[in-house]
């Protein structure tokens, strides 16, 4: 390859062929929506960048729905969190204080 001359990286594909670099997420609603008590949630514990977090879900419930309750959870909890893909992510090791908060509001639990 002498210096004046340019490469050609043509493979016979091209980003409009549906070729994309990131990976699409699957984003769909979720198939019903449900009343508190017919929620079975579990609980998940895990570590990010040093530091605990509780993942509770999956819930069956409306994005603004979700968000309200996640509101209320985080006033009554003093702590952070957020809601992704149905499950709600709280900081820190507090699955028993979330618990007795969701039972409150009618949520059931897996045993």
């Amino acid at each position: 390859m002498s210096r004046g001359t340019k490469l050609s990286l043509d493979l016979g594909a091209s980003w409009g062929d549906g070729w994309s670099l990131e990976e699409e997420k699957n984003t769909q609603a979720p198939l019903a929506i449900l009343d508190p008590s017919a929620h079975r949630l579990v609980f998940q514990k895990e570590k990010r960048k040093g530091k605990i977090v509780t993942l509770v879900g999956a819930f069956s419930l409306t994005e603004e729905d979700a968000q309200k309750t996640l509101s209320s959870l985080k006033k009554s909890l003093a702590c952070g969190g957020a809601y992704k893909e149905q499950w709600m992510e709280f900081q820190g090791d507090i699955a028993p204080k979330v618990r007795e908060q969701l039972e409150k509001l009618s949520f059931k639990f897996k045993k």
